[in-house]
């Protein structure tokens, strides 16, 4: 199964947004920020992860992101 990127830029725009919250956010609440549908910035989300451009962590039932380096466990 392929993955299709259809939002031009949302990658950026996710870095971008990370930069100004290195405590990180959850990806419902980055979604709503950058006016994406949560599933849509998921792909995007564990693509920047498995680029190694950030990171995701499970906090409860909520998934943190945040920019690799932004937040010391």
């Amino acid at each position: 199964m392929s993955v299709t990127m259809n939002e031009p830029g949302l990658e950026k725009r996710v870095i971008n947004y990370l930069k100004k919250h290195p405590e990180g956010i959850m990806i419902i609440d980055l979604a709503a920020a950058l006016g994406s549908h949560r599933h849509t910035l998921t792909k995007y989300i564990y693509r920047l992860e498995g680029m190694g451009l950030l990171r995701v962590r499970k906090v409860g039932i909520a998934k943190l992101c945040y920019l690799k380096g932004g937040v010391r466990k």
